[in-house]
């Protein structure tokens, strides 16, 4: 009866070996074949630029090629709703940014959940805002800002690159801590509400360093301040807003890389590694912060650190949206 016993175990833990075997062999051989980074926005945009960059520094970590892939539209949950049906073999991630933690609040019917329908991977780099006015506004500085949007709320118009955009966030919350309501103008992106700012078509705009920092030193725009805690490298002599007068007032662009849920760990585990050995590869750490992006810190380079954040983002962007009544069906 105990022979028959052991005969029992050793039959199961050879079955367990069988079903763990190709678990194994996928995370030894991983990967056989291209990778597709999907990205939520159209070629060209700030987050795209992230993209490619960090795609090809993976391709030379991982020996297959990382392709960017752009599947654009509805505010970026049309990729997401891609990459949380697709096969969880490793073969298919997500770049996004803070779109992620806006759209539960954003949008009224999803086709995903972003804290339940996602693997997550790590977090790569944060990219600053900046507030901008056109060139001819009067307002110099964020003090005179202050005083000229309180004097003239009901003619300013504020600019965005669309609905859930970080720039229309962005904008609700200097809104919030004007204690204002001024009319905004959305675009279809970041580059036309610029090219509107430039023109004089519109006054005030937040938009990201990657598009800002060329037009900043080249004096086309009134610069307000950087959005961050801490003034910036790529900028150095521009104030943070909350050196002007809004305390606390921090908006940056953060970008995330998910898998689809039941990614197995150890892909997840690689594919993370081989993030984290581009975050400290100096070429791709010089080209960032040619572009005013930052390495984050190792505490957010893991699945925890990324979901963590996640979550107090929705925390913090949910309440202001709801607030302002906004929604996109």
């Amino acid at each position: 009866m105990f022979s028959n016993f052991i005969k029992g175990m050793h039959y199961s833990m050879v079955g367990l070996c069988l079903l763990t075997a190709p678990f194994l062999a996928t995370a030894q051989s991983y990967p056989t074949k291209a990778i597709s980074l999907v990205v939520p926005f159209a070629a060209g945009g700030p987050t795209d630029i992230v993209a490619r960059t960090l795609a090809a520094n993976l391709t030379k970590t991982l020996g297959q090629t990382v392709v960017v892939e752009n599947k654009a539209g509805a505010g970026g949950t049309l990729a997401s709703g891609y990459v949380a049906k697709a096969a969880p073999d490793g073969y298919t991630f997500l770049i996004h940014h803070n779109g992620m933690s806006t759209a539960p609040a954003l949008y009224r019917k999803m086709a995903f959940n972003p804290l339940t329908d996602f693997e997550y991977v790590s977090q790569a780099v944060d990219v600053p805002m900046t507030l901008l006015g056109r060139k001819d506004l009067p307002a110099k500085n964020m003090q005179e800002l202050s005083a000229y949007v309180k004097a003239n709320a009901k003619k300013i118009n504020l600019a965005n690159a669309g609905l859930g955009a970080v720039s229309h966030l962005c904008g609700m919350l200097f809104q919030q801590a004007m204690g204002v309501d001024l009319t905004t103008v959305p675009f279809s992106g970041t580059a036309p509400a610029l090219n509107a700012l430039l023109g004089g078509q519109v006054d005030i705009l937040c938009d990201q360093t990657t598009q800002t920092t060329q037009h900043i030193k080249a004096g086309t725009v009134n610069l307000y301040g950087v959005t961050t805690k801490q003034r910036i490298r790529a900028l150095p002599d521009a104030p943070t807003l909350s050196e002007g007068g809004l305390k606390d007032f921090e908006v940056i662009v953060w970008h995330g890389i998910y898998a689809p849920k039941g990614t197995p760990a150890a892909v997840i585990d690689k594919f993370g590694g081989a993030i984290r050995v581009a975050l400290k590869d100096p070429a791709f750490v010089t080209r960032m912060a040619d572009l005013g992006a930052e390495i984050v810190p190792e505490s957010k380079q893991t699945p925890e650190g990324l979901k963590t954040w996640l979550q107090s983002e929705i925390n913090k962007w949910g309440p202001i949206i709801r607030s302002a009544g906004v929604y996109a069906d």
